[in-house]
């Protein structure tokens, strides 16, 4: 009935545990056998003085086999423990490895199927709950069935009857279990729900926690992420309960089998059907018969717990994945061309709608347009953050979606206006641009971004950054991030408003990299700010997910269209703006 515990795809995938497990079995088994020889030496001697039979030699035999014995189970108990360690070791290294590795192979866009504060807490929660079942649960379990049989294969010689009673009441504890195990299968699968739940609104609320309080909005958030916190609550009471209530009728039943065979045991002594050595052994061993199934029942609901963790597991782990890429993009491709290109980030609402764009090989061109109207879309799908779009993205000949992630990311390289900076060195920042990088080459990269002098005076290419880099302004982060891109040295680089929120200073020396930048690469600028194109080789302007304009700034102005109203309208209200700083 135990059987419905042993999860096979769960133990086939961490297999390097099993020589553990079985290691770990080998030695509780012979840590029972000690303790069976100890006992039956020891209700030997009591016999004989009982029969006032005293013997010095058998005493020292006594002595000497309850040393041994006692070496030999602390001996088997620091070893069990040592292969659980292992095992539980083994099959942590093991699951989050496989849980990296699909993150990887469903790429940048993982989290459109997986919630990054899921795949989180499955990898470090629920494996450590695994741990348990491993390290625990699966050597206690194949234990539990051997210890009643070794037992009852000794006391049979002693007295059979007693040996059989005990035997019969050892299934009890799992038939318990069983009893509980629907019940507690569907509760904990609850518990995973609402703690996954609880666990991905506290993350977004943390993330976004300087927005609420802004917005003034952070008492509201409270009160939310308040209640989620008592419906986990009770949810994590009613597991607490189960796990009582069950371990409470585990001891009734370990208890009351002990103590029967207790009693049966000192009636077959007054019946005269066994000696009083074998009656005392009976009662000592009774215990032994149940005490590893009723360990095995404490460890059950931590294991169940685990097991409907390794659901979750299992749903990343099944999450479908695109047959693998094999073409890889050459730092010598050609043209990147955008063909009827139209995308959905919902079934019901699509976002571009047939657009045509082309950005030749070592060209500066832009893209511009109102808020929502795809530009960033544009730049994710050239990134391949975003996938399934229809239509066709070429890069050099190549569909995009042919082409390998790595391939990509080494011959493109994205700059956002929150690009990441990691908490670490200055130093560990850059080196993810280019992990060989010299000291030289970074200074030299600093400098084009006019932040060398700033580090000059802090700790160097040692300065610490906080979480987000906290420590830095916005337009030194923006700066920083723009150094590590330029380290990396990719072929295109692609600036989807990498100017914005930062000071005025800041974006004009970002600006001015953007314009040297093109003179060796393909650059592709998404910005709202118009003055920022100007310079351009070519424009797009997107109004509502489509192209309605394309030209140089010159010809687009000519045209008095949609970028002529853009850039009438701007230039406006900076006129308006300079007026009112001069005031």
């Amino acid at each position: 009935m135990m059987c419905m515990m042993i999860n096979k795809r769960l133990i086939g995938m961490v297999g390097g545990s099993k020589k553990y497990i079985g290691f770990n079995v080998v030695f509780q088994w012979l840590g029972l056998a000690s303790n069976i020889c100890l006992i039956l030496s020891v209700t030997n001697l009591l016999g004989r003085l009982a029969q006032r039979e005293f013997d010095a030699t058998l005493l020292l035999i006594t002595l000497a086999m309850a040393l041994v014995s006692l070496a030999i189970r602390v001996l088997c108990s620091v070893q069990a423990a040592k292969m659980s360690y292992k095992a539980s070791e083994k099959v942590k290294k093991t699951l989050r490895e496989q849980i990296y590795q699909k993150l990887l192979r469903l790429g940048i866009s993982y989290n459109d199927q997986v919630p990054t504060s899921e795949a989180v807490q499955v990898s470090v929660e629920g494996v450590e709950q695994l741990e348990i079942y491993f390290g625990k649960y699966l050597p206690q379990f194949f234990y539990s069935m051997l210890a009643p049989i070794t037992l009852f294969a000794v006391l049979s010689f002693i007295n059979l009857k007693s040996a059989v009673l005990l035997l019969i009441c050892v299934p009890l504890i799992p038939v318990s279990i069983v009893a509980v195990q629907k019940f507690a299968k569907k509760l904990l699968a609850k518990y995973w729900g609402e703690y996954t739940a609880l666990g991905d609104h506290f993350l977004e609320n943390v993330q976004g926690l300087t927005t609420l309080k802004i917005y003034q909005a952070d008492e509201h958030k409270n009160q939310e992420m308040n209640r989620q916190a008592e419906r986990f609550r009770k949810i994590t009471m009613k597991v607490l309960t189960m796990q009582l209530n069950s371990v409470t009728l585990m001891d009734l039943i370990a208890f009351g089998g002990a103590a029967l065979g207790v009693i049966v045991s000192v009636s077959e002594f007054r019946a005269g059907n066994v000696d009083f050595a074998g009656c005392l052994a009976i009662i000592l061993l009774a215990a032994d018969f149940f005490i590893p199934l009723r360990l095995l029942g404490s460890f059950f609901h931590i294991a169940m717990n685990g097991m409907a963790a390794s659901d979750k597991m299992f749903r990343i782990l099944d999450l479908p994945e695109k047959a693998p890429k094999t073409q890889r993009l050459s730092a010598a491709f050609s043209d990147i061309r955008c063909t009827d290109l139209r995308y959905s980030y919902e079934p019901e609402r699509e976002i571009l709608h047939g657009v045509d764009l082309v950005f030749p090989r070592g060209s500066f061109t832009s893209i511009v347009g109102k808020s929502g109207c795809g530009k960033s879309t544009i730049a994710a799908l050239l990134m391949g953050i975003n996938q399934g779009y229809s239509g066709s993205i070429t890069v050099g000949g190549k569909e995009l979606s042919s082409l390998t992630e790595e391939s990509i990311m080494q011959q493109i390289t994205l700059i956002g206006h929150n690009s990441y900076l990691f908490q670490g060195s200055v130093r560990e920042n850059l080196r993810m641009g280019r992990p060989n990088a010299s000291d030289q080459s970074m200074w030299a990269a600093l400098d084009q971004v006019n932040l060398a002098d700033f580090l000059e005076g802090e700790d160097g290419l040692d300065t610490r950054l906080e979480e987000g880099a906290a420590n830095l302004s916005g337009g030194q982060r923006q700066r920083l991030a723009l150094a590590r891109a330029l380290l990396h040295d990719s072929s295109v680089y692609i600036f989807d408003e990498a100017t914005s929120n930062i000071d005025v200073e800041s974006e004009n020396d970002i600006m001015k990299l953007v314009a040297e930048l093109a003179q060796t690469k393909t650059v592709i600028l998404i910005s709202h700010r118009l003055a920022n194109v100007v310079h351009s080789d070519s424009i797009y302007v997107l109004e509502e997910g489509c192209v309605v304009e394309s030209g140089t700034h010159r010809q687009l102005l000519n045209r008095n269209g949609t970028y002529a109203d853009l850039w009438e309208s701007q230039q406006a209200l900076e006129q308006v703006t300079r007026e009112e700083v001069a005031v």
